[in-house]
């Protein structure tokens, strides 16, 4: 079966399309820094060079995602002096967009990189039913003692290939890794027990954290069986090749994302600014009836490190002034951006921090019925996100992060909209103002009960790039001056005083005896955020502000 032809392959594939942005990238004014040099220094004498030019070396036209297959790939040419630490798996249901590193020995001994002793066969295709271009072996490394694989080998021969294909690195660069994104396997979804191809990446991910990617995959008998690549250590500077503050405003200004809000979205976000200049007030828990206004840019703010709830902001007391301010002020909004070293300084995340004063009511699909969950979902203040991740070899976007109701998802580039050449399109959804790549309905739930996730395209749009303000970046020294507002670590609104149990009864009363416990449960699942029983922290207390995106 290794030369039969499937129904796949009677029109193009995605990965038959090379991915490209629209427009040419940026260009970026010369730094102090490594940025967008192509290679970067690891320390103990690795250098890296990414590679994005490859030869194909074998197909399967089943199983994986959309069971379009995947097709696996050698990377070529390598500049000079450098070696493949492993090679490239794609998934067939994806246009072609894929880098992996190269290393190059640069220490005085050249011990840091060693040829591997021998191979394993991993996976062959040779008794699968699978379809096929020709025939497939997955071979693991066998490193010398001191030494770790962070790749495998992919032939299209049962003999085993040459020691010279491959490099393994001595073990004190290497870092633990885990499984990411599922790439392959011999049926259209993962088979637990089933031999699959993933993606790896460090299982320790932070400003902090050393763990490098290599861009290449693990093939492993079972999801339950141990990694067989490690990741790569950056054991020197993780910041050493970070664009510095003239570069990020080139970057963000290419990429900076259009953001659509609904047409019938009411509340809006508004700088930080512009929410204290328009009566926002500060309380006190020892002095609760007496609540302070906020002044311009927070400077009668506390500062401290920990919640201890003795602080919380609110909107203004006057009627006129709250409703005014709930609502937000487009024109004038700013974004935030929080700039920081992601997978041992490879990428840099700029985080887009959008505040909106008020967050509206949710709504819920049971059956066929839309319900308004009347105060379900309110709460005041709401901090919203989206995270470019940049490569610093290059300075192409690689994908961005869309928060979503305290998780969210990963997009990479070749699934993104784009408008006015790079800059990302992102949809805000109605009242909850999550975000999501594309417009539409997208139910948070299962089965016939959900909370409905509605984004579309209006007049109303925010481009993020007009105006925003670099608010963190420990590596930038001076060149970043944090406002006083950042390190308010308190609430931003209070906690809601009505009972959640009241409005899900209210909603019970209308629905049909089957659905009545159904939506009970979903309900009980939901975040906080959503049942908007408190008002959030600033961004500088989320996780993300340190660490790597939950998806």
């Amino acid at each position: 079966m290794g030369n039969s032809k499937s129904k796949n392959q009677s029109h193009p594939l995605p990965i038959d399309t090379t991915f490209k942005f629209p427009s040419p990238l940026p260009t970026f004014p010369p730094g102090k820094s490594g940025f967008a040099e192509g290679v970067i220094d690891l320390g103990g004498g690795l250098k890296i060079h990414r590679i994005s030019s490859f030869n194909k070396i074998w197909t399967t036209h089943d199983g994986g995602p959309n069971n379009l297959g995947a097709t696996f790939f050698e990377p070529s040419p390598l500049p000079q002096g450098c070696f493949s630490l492993g090679h490239y798996c794609h998934p067939n249901n994806k246009p072609f967009f894929a880098w992996t590193l190269a290393g190059k020995d640069d220490s005085p001994d050249g011990a840091v990189l060693k040829k591997p002793l021998d191979f394993v066969l991993v996976w062959s295709s040779r008794n699968s039913n699978i379809k096929r271009d020709t025939d497939g072996y997955i071979w693991l490394p066998t490193p010398p003692s001191g030494y770790s694989a962070v790749g495998h080998v992919v032939t299209t021969s049962p003999e085993k290939p040459s020691v010279d294909r491959i490099r393994c690195v001595r073990t004190d660069l290497t870092e633990p890794s885990e499984k990411e994104n599922w790439i392959w396997g011999l049926k259209d979804s993962i088979d637990e027990n089933g031999f699959n191809v993933f993606s790896f990446r460090p299982k320790n991910r932070g400003i902090s954290a050393a763990g490098v990617s290599v861009g290449s995959f693990a093939a492993m008998p079972s999801t339950a069986a141990p990694l067989p690549v490690l990741c790569l250590r950056n054991s020197v500077s993780i910041s050493s090749a970070m664009p510095d503050i003239s570069q990020i405003t080139n970057l963000f200004r290419a990429y900076a994302p259009l953001i659509y809000f609904h047409p019938k979205e009411k509340f809006l976000p508004a700088s930080v600014n512009w929410y204290f200049s328009n009566g926002a007030l500060l309380y006190n828990r020892s002095n609760e009836s007496n609540p302070v206004p906020v002044e311009p840019n927070g400077t009668n703010l506390p500062q401290g490190t920990e919640n201890n709830v003795e602080f919380w902001l609110d909107l203004p007391i006057d009627g006129g002034a709250k409703e005014l301010v709930k609502h937000g002020d487009l024109r004038s909004c700013q974004v935030y951006l929080r700039v920081k070293p992601m997978i041992g300084g490879i990428f840099t995340d700029i985080t887009i921090w959008i505040f909106f004063p008020f967050n509206g009511p949710a709504t819920a699909k049971v059956g066929i019925i839309n319900i308004p969950l009347g105060k379900i979902g309110e709460h005041i203040g709401d901090w919203e996100h989206i995270t470019l991740r940049v490569s610093n070899f290059t300075g192409e976007l690689s994908k961005v992060y869309f928060g979503q109701h305290s998780k969210g998802e990963w997009v990479d580039a070749p699934s993104l909209e784009f408008e006015n050449g790079n800059k990302v399109v992102a949809y805000s959804s109605l009242n909850g103002h999550a975000s999501y790549s594309k417009a539409g309905l997208v139910m948070q739930g299962g089965g016939e009960i959900g909370l409905k996730n509605e984004t579309a395209k209006s007049e109303m749009v925010l481009d993020t790039g007009a105006s925003f303000s670099v608010i963190g970046g420990e590596y930038l020294g001076t060149a970043v001056v944090a406002p006083s507002w950042v390190n308010f670590v308190w609430k931003w609104g209070p906690k809601i005083e009505y009972r959640v149990s009241e409005e899900v009864e209210k909603v019970e009363k209308i629905l049909p005896g089957r659905l009545k416990e159904g939506f009970r449960n979903f309900v009980d699942r939901l975040p906080d955020e959503i049942l908007g029983e408190d008002g959030p922290t600033g961004p500088i207390v989320k996780d993300s502000w340190n660490g790597d995106e939950r998806s």
